[in-house]
Order: structure tokens, then sequence, then C-alpha cells
């Protein structure tokens, strides 16, 4: 089954050139689309080589910068069994831009450790470590530019409201809101052809594991999280407890501390229990540890810490029924779909994937810290609805999709527009105030109106800039309200 869309969103998208027009073998893609594949890490990972064919593993892609100098900052890469580098990471289509560009005599390109092209040069080429893209990218490049056109860019300035502020101001409710769902549509599509593309590399359930450590990862750990799930055939085992996979987990991933707290007997008492697990078996997975500096914890609430989150996961996988648990979830008949979608089936997934209350864990927010007076479930209901939208839907609408059970797409769909509300963040108020103006939280009460602004602020606001210079959404918005709007978005 195709992952293409053809409701009105989608096709103005790609008419106002939001989306590039590519086919394989023809012209190599935009530099802004090459930094989305690279940002995205939309590659088959485990294929990446130099131009001597010396074994490349993206621990990190970095961090975009548009402050001139390299692509992307502080990145963290493993060459063949050397120890892991962090460093900078420059993009170009072919690999002589680093000289024609000046890149060898920049004293900003120091700290580069890769060069990323397109095209792979026929003979080695001056500068550091190179690594061709071309053949190595885990979906066709159409369809690539489809979905990734307008992700992984900067936020937006503050001082404006957008050009489109003033139409989207008069369409009447329900026309923005099925706009809005349109927009979620190609955002869930976008998704769910990740996980088909992951699946056809590496298997259905792998690709699950995957988009669900990089969702507990939130917008600090992704990659990190998403090695560690990568690593999953050779450190799970079937008949491990949650406490051992806690410790095998976290001392994999280089998040056990090394010093007792001395003052807190029960953080002091586990720690000792996870590290007497992970002295047993820590030569075996020697070459699996991250390194620790891979990890970004300053500012993170405690709640979302990693430790906390790799207990979560360590928990559903010693239970070994989530895949079945959430299959079982999907095609559970009901009688009213709409009230199932609102309320009970969001229960329901919550009760899925809450594990059983944890002894530490159910007191404790990281390794070292203070008894709390009150028990705390290991995954809130905020982060349940993030799951939902970002890993268990999507992944759940792409097998049915493969498989081609319409009704079963259908229903999957319908829960992903009525699912309520997620979290506010930064990006969506600010977004929020760009595009709408007064609009507020209340006015958002579906997780699906919110992945819709995500996806408007991806595809148009972020490829203009602070005084919306040659967007066209607000033309889109315009057209949009000349449209007659049925009772429910087009599938």
């Amino acid at each position: 089954m195709s992952f293409s869309l053809n409701n009105f969103y989608a096709r103005w998208r790609r008419h106002s050139g939001a989306v590039p027009t590519l086919r394989e073998g023809a012209d190599p893609p935009p530099e802004q689309l090459l930094q989305s594949i690279w940002q995205q890490q939309r590659l088959r990972r485990d294929q990446l080589t130099t131009f001597d064919g010396q074994p490349v593993r993206i621990l990190h892609p970095g961090f975009l910068s548009r402050e001139g100098g390299p692509d992307f900052r502080a990145a963290v890469i493993q060459f063949g069994n050397h120890p892991p580098v962090s460093g900078d990471v420059e993009l170009d289509i072919v690999a002589g831009g680093w000289k024609a560009h000046g890149h060898d005599r920049n004293p900003k390109f120091k700290s580069v450790v890769l060069h990323a092209v397109w095209q792979a040069p026929t003979r080695p080429a001056a500068g550091p470590p190179l690594v061709a893209l071309h053949g190595k990218l885990d979906a066709p490049l159409a369809e690539l530019a489809e979905w990734l056109g307008g992700e992984g860019v900067p936020g937006l300035p503050e001082e404006f409201r957008g050009r489109c502020a003033a139409p989207l101001c008069e369409l009447g409710d329900d026309a923005l809101q099925q706009l809005l769902q349109q927009a979620a549509l190609v955002r869930l599509r976008g998704k769910a052809s990740q996980f088909a593309a992951r699946a056809r590399e590496a298997g259905w359930e792998q690709s699950l594991w995957e988009g669900l450590f990089r969702a507990l990862g939130y917008k600090h750990n992704p990659w990190p999280m998403q090695r560690l799930a990568e690593l999953r055939p050779r450190w799970q085992s079937k008949s491990a407890d949650a406490v051992s996979l806690q410790s095998r987990l976290l001392g994999i991933a280089n998040l056990l501390p090394t010093e007792l707290t001395r003052a807190r007997i029960e953080a002091d008492a586990h720690l000792r229990q996870l590290w007497d697990g992970w002295w047993r078996e820590r030569d075996a997975y020697e070459d699996c540890v991250l390194p620790r500096s891979l990890w970004r914890l300053h500012g993170i609430r405690p709640v979302n810490h990693p430790q906390r989150r790799l207990a979560l996961a360590a928990h559903w996988l010693a239970d070994g029924k989530l895949v079945t648990s959430l299959e079982r979830w999907a095609t559970a008949p009901c009688d009213d779909r709409r009230k199932r979608t609102s309320r009970r089936q969001v229960s329901e997934l919550a009760a899925v994937l809450q594990p059983a209350p944890d002894e530490f864990w159910s007191r404790h927010l990281t390794l070292r810290s203070r008894r709390s007076a009150k028990p705390q479930l290991l995954l809130g209901d905020a982060r349940v609805t993030d799951l939902a939208m970002n890993a268990v839907l999507p992944w759940l609408w792409a097998r049915a999709a493969e498989g081609n059970e319409a009704s079963l797409t259908d229903n999957l769909q319908t829960a992903y527009l009525m699912w309520p509300a997620g979290e506010d963040n930064s990006v969506l108020k600010l977004a929020r105030q760009r595009l709408l103006g007064a609009a507020s939280e209340k006015d958002f009460n579906t997780a699906s109106a919110q992945q819709g602004l995500l996806q408007i602020v991806r595809d148009f606001c972020d490829r203009s800039n602070a005084i919306c210079d040659h967007c066209r959404f607000p033309e889109l918005v315009k057209a949009w309200g000349m449209e007659p709007h049925s009772a429910s978005p087009q599938r």
C-alpha cells in the first residue's frame, strides 16, 4: 500500500513547492533535504561505511546549526572498533565541496569528524573521513522528499505574527479543525512510512521497539535511546526479569552512578543490586556500552530522566507481552467507536503500557533521588499520549496498511484524529501565537490538532523567515476557505 496521501492539504503541499519533486537517478536532492535525511537518520544505518570501507556507526547525528560553519554540531561517531569520537558533521552534494567551499582553510571546520556527501567520489578526496549517502536511504528518494522536506529545522522567532494569521482567523472553527486534521494525517502517514521502512530492514517488532525507545528519549535523548533499541538483539534474553534488564540496560547506557549517595539507604541498596548484576556481565557487553557524553541530562525534569524511562522499558521487555497486547488493544471490538476512542480506548492503552508497581521506582525519580512521600506511576497520562501519537498508532497503522486491512486502518485513523490533547510545549505555544493569534491551549483539545499544527510549522513556517518571505501557506488558507468541507477529512 502506498503511504502517499492525496487530500487537499497533501496536494497543495506538493503543488506549492513545500515538497521538492524528485525521482531516482535524476538530479541530486537539495541540500536542505539532505540535512533532513541526516537529522532524521532516514538511512540504512548498519550499512554505512567510509570511502575506504571502514564501518561507520552514527551514535548521534548532531544538532543542526544555522550559524555558519558545519551543518551539524556535536555529533558522536564510531569508526570501526575504535572508541566513539565527538565532533561536527558537514554535508555536501559532492566530495569536492570540502575544498571548493574553503572548508579546509576555515577554522570553523577544524572539529569536523565526518564529511557526509550524496555521491561517492571516484578517488580519495582530501578532508575528514567521508561517507556517501546515495544508495543508503531507507526509502525511495521521492518518498523521503514528501515526508522529510520540511522536518528538522530550528524554532521560529517570537517577534511577529505570521502573514497567515489574518486568513486563518477568517476561517470558521470547523474549517480550521478540518485543515489541522488533514495536516495531521500527513504527519501520521510520514511516521507510519518510517516504521514500514525500518520493518523492511529489521522486522516489525524491532521497528516498534526502536520507535518506543526513541519516543522515551523525548527531545533531549532520542538518539542514544534509539541506539540502545538497535542493540536489542544483543542484550535481550527471554528469561531475564525486570531488575536484571534494568541492570543491563543502564549498564550499556552508561547511566549507572559510580558512587553511592551515603545518605539515602533505599537508593544505595538498589544501586548496589544493579551493580551486582552489571559486574557479572559487563565484559560480555563491553562493545555495546555507549559513551556517557552521548546523553543530555542538563535541564531534564527528574520524571523524564532516561534512568526512569529505561526502567519502564525493562518492565515491558521482561513481561514479554507488549506487542501482543497492543495488537489486541487495536483490534478489540466496540459498538461505539467514537466513545471508545476519546475515553475508554485511552485508558485501555494506558493499562497496556503501565507496568505493575515497581518497589523502587514507585518512590524514586532517579537512582540518586530522595524517597518521595507519594507513589508515582512509571508512566503518566501525558506520556501515554506521546507514545500513542509518535509510536503506537503509526506503527499499528503501518502494519494494517501493509496488510491491506482497510477497516483496521480506518479505526486507527479515527483513534488518531480523536485522541485527547497531549501536553503543551514551547513549539505549539509559539505556533499558536504566530499563526492563530489569540488561540489558546483549550482550543486544541485533540492531539491531532496539535500534530497538524506541528506539521504546518515544519512544512511552511520553518522554511520561511520571521517576516514570512515567500511563504505560500497564506495562499493555502485562502484556497481552503473556498473549498466545500465535508464532515470528516479525506482518507
